[in-house]
Protein backbone atom coordinates (compact mmCIF):
# COMPACT_ATOMS: atom_id res chain seq x y z
CA UNK A 1 0.00 0.00 0.00
CA UNK A 2 3.04 2.15 0.44
CA UNK A 3 3.60 2.07 -3.06
CA UNK A 4 0.19 2.76 -4.00
CA UNK A 5 0.26 5.94 -1.98
CA UNK A 6 3.80 6.87 -3.56
CA UNK A 7 2.03 6.96 -6.83
CA UNK A 8 -0.72 8.93 -5.75
CA UNK A 9 1.79 11.45 -4.39
CA UNK A 10 3.59 11.64 -7.58
CA UNK A 11 0.22 12.30 -9.72
CA UNK A 12 -0.79 14.68 -7.69
CA UNK A 13 2.45 16.33 -7.71
CA UNK A 14 2.76 15.93 -11.77
CA UNK A 15 -1.25 17.44 -11.82
CA UNK A 16 -0.01 20.39 -9.75
CA UNK A 17 2.90 21.21 -12.12
CA UNK A 18 0.83 20.90 -14.92
CA UNK A 19 -2.16 23.32 -13.38
CA UNK A 20 0.23 25.80 -12.50
CA UNK A 21 1.75 25.69 -16.34
CA UNK A 22 -2.02 25.86 -17.45
CA UNK A 23 -2.75 28.76 -15.10
CA UNK A 24 0.16 30.50 -15.97
CA UNK A 25 0.62 30.12 -19.97
CA UNK A 26 0.97 32.39 -22.18
CA UNK A 27 -1.44 32.14 -24.94
CA UNK A 28 -5.28 32.44 -22.73
CA UNK A 29 -7.15 31.34 -25.50
CA UNK A 30 -5.25 27.89 -25.75
CA UNK A 31 -7.30 26.22 -23.10
CA UNK A 32 -6.71 22.37 -22.57
CA UNK A 33 -9.39 20.03 -21.49
CA UNK A 34 -7.78 18.21 -18.64
CA UNK A 35 -9.00 18.96 -15.29
CA UNK A 36 -5.74 19.01 -13.77
CA UNK A 37 -6.92 20.24 -10.36
CA UNK A 38 -9.42 17.40 -10.12
CA UNK A 39 -6.82 14.88 -10.58
CA UNK A 40 -4.31 16.40 -8.59
CA UNK A 41 -7.04 16.16 -5.84
CA UNK A 42 -7.70 12.27 -6.63
CA UNK A 43 -3.87 11.55 -6.52
CA UNK A 44 -3.24 13.36 -2.85
CA UNK A 45 -6.95 11.93 -1.79
CA UNK A 46 -5.72 8.43 -2.80
CA UNK A 47 -2.12 8.38 -1.39
CA UNK A 48 -3.32 9.90 1.41
CA UNK A 49 -5.84 6.68 2.33
CA UNK A 50 -3.26 4.21 1.26
CA UNK A 51 -0.65 5.21 3.53
CA UNK A 52 -3.55 5.51 6.08
CA UNK A 53 -4.43 1.72 5.50
CA UNK A 54 -0.49 0.79 5.48
CA UNK A 55 0.17 2.37 8.69
CA UNK A 56 -2.85 0.91 10.74
CA UNK A 57 -1.94 -1.50 13.20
Amino acid sequence: MLVVSAVGAAVGVIAEIADHRRRHRRDVDNVGFMPWRGIALAGIAVAIFAAAFALKP
